[in-house]
């Protein structure tokens, strides 16, 4: 009777050990992830850093103004998912790079300061880190290049926001802007700041030639 009781006991307690070793197991090993970070005195923004994960998760963050007639220094955090394409594009720059676990600096004298950059990869097995101002690897250049226009996207919507809220008269120079960039240098990973988009195109209070140009900036996003 006994051992029998202890039999059924064992039958219920196993799949419990299982799911608790394996969410053990889970929480031990996060996803694979590259870091972007850039600090830049004087530039808008002055810092920000990018998280990519190999999962689609990524997390920006910055300080900075957000606007030049802005008075203070703003600090901005987005959660947003990175597109197939692009998650791949880093994640193949990183390998490229040996992931980060040299020094990638050119050392060179009289190199223009175009801000401290240091790009990190962390997964299971591996881990790299390196700060560098400027890089010979080609594919940190690459890579650099990538976060830079990501962090343009990025602080795009930062000012739509801000001036959907402040200043909607604001909202029709800065599209413009941004349509006349995108002849030479389509932005990045639109789909990120498409909630700020969508809210000036609803916005009936906004001019219509400014929700048009929101609506292409969408259209483009999402390949309508």
């Amino acid at each position: 009777m006994a051992r029998a009781f202890q039999l059924c006991f064992l039958l219920v307690l196993f799949p419990v050990l299982l799911k608790a070793q394996a969410e053990t197991a889970t929480t031990a090993a996060p996803a694979p992830a590259v870091n972007f970070t850039l600090d830049f005195p004087g530039s808008e923004p002055e810092h920000y850093s990018i998280q990519v994960q190999d999962d689609g998760k990524a997390h920006y963050e910055s300080s900075g103004k957000v606007a030049p007639d802005a008075d203070e220094i703003d600090s901005f955090h987005l959660d947003f998912t990175a597109s197939l394409e692009f998650r791949q594009k880093v994640f193949d720059l990183a390998r490229r790079a040996k992931y980060f676990q040299r020094d990638l600096d050119s050392h060179g004298k009289n190199l223009a300061f175009t801000g401290k950059k240091t790009l990190a990869y962390k997964d299971a097995q591996r881990a790299g880190m390196s700060t560098y101002n400027y890089s010979p690897d080609p594919a940190v250049q690459e890579l650099t290049g990538l976060m830079q226009n990501l962090s343009a996207t990025l602080e795009l919507g930062h000012r739509l926001d801000y001036y959907h809220h402040y200043q909607k008269l604001a909202l029709e120079q800065e599209l413009r802007r941004m349509d006349d960039m995108t002849r030479t240098s389509p932005p990045l990973e639109v789909q990120a700041i498409a909630p700020i988009l969508e809210q000036i195109v609803a916005d009936t209070s906004v001019i219509n030639v400014t929700r048009a140009r929101a609506q292409r900036m969408l259209d483009r996003a999402t390949g309508r």
